[in-house]
């Protein structure tokens, strides 16, 4: 931390305070050069993960939409919200991984079909027939024949 008054980098922290809310540390130093004391504020910088919609708008990723689409695609299916959860950590944790900040909602349709179609091969298919927007019934029915051959 850089001195306000002479510009020493030195200091030492002489008290420090979280606010009332618990997002923001208030921090008394003294700098070690002049010995004058200063206030600084940290907190943490929310860095929005953005959606890249298939018309090419741009919306912050909200985890809730992602779990109500795969809710959606497991309704009266044996799944539990838990292990939606878990789906939507793990894509949560490969957007906070990677470089770019941004990502295609084909990219996470994929991630979420790999899960289904491990967790329930119904859901799957529900999710998949709105997410692939297949154009015909021979493009679902390629889908479903696929599906049934790697069961056998």
């Amino acid at each position: 931390m850089k001195c306000p008054y002479c510009g020493h980098m030195g200091d030492k922290v002489v008290d420090s305070r979280e606010s009332k809310e618990g997002d923001v540390i208030r921090r008394r130093r003294e700098c070690l050069e002049c010995g004058r004391r200063f206030t600084s504020y940290e907190r943490v910088d929310d860095i929005p993960y953005m959606v890249i919609k298939k018309d090419g708008r741009r919306e912050r990723f909200e985890r809730q939409k992602l779990i109500a689409g795969m809710l959606r695609a497991c309704e009266k299916r044996p799944v539990t919200v838990s292990a939606l959860e878990a789906i939507a950590d793990r894509i949560e944790s490969i957007l906070q991984d990677r470089p770019e900040k941004e990502i295609g909602t084909g990219e996470i349709g994929v991630f979420v079909m790999q899960d289904l179609k491990r967790l329930d091969k119904v859901a799957y298919v529900r999710f998949a027939s709105v997410y692939r927007d297949f154009r015909d019934i021979g493009e679902f029915m390629v889908e479903l024949k696929d599906l049934i051959s790697a069961k056998e």
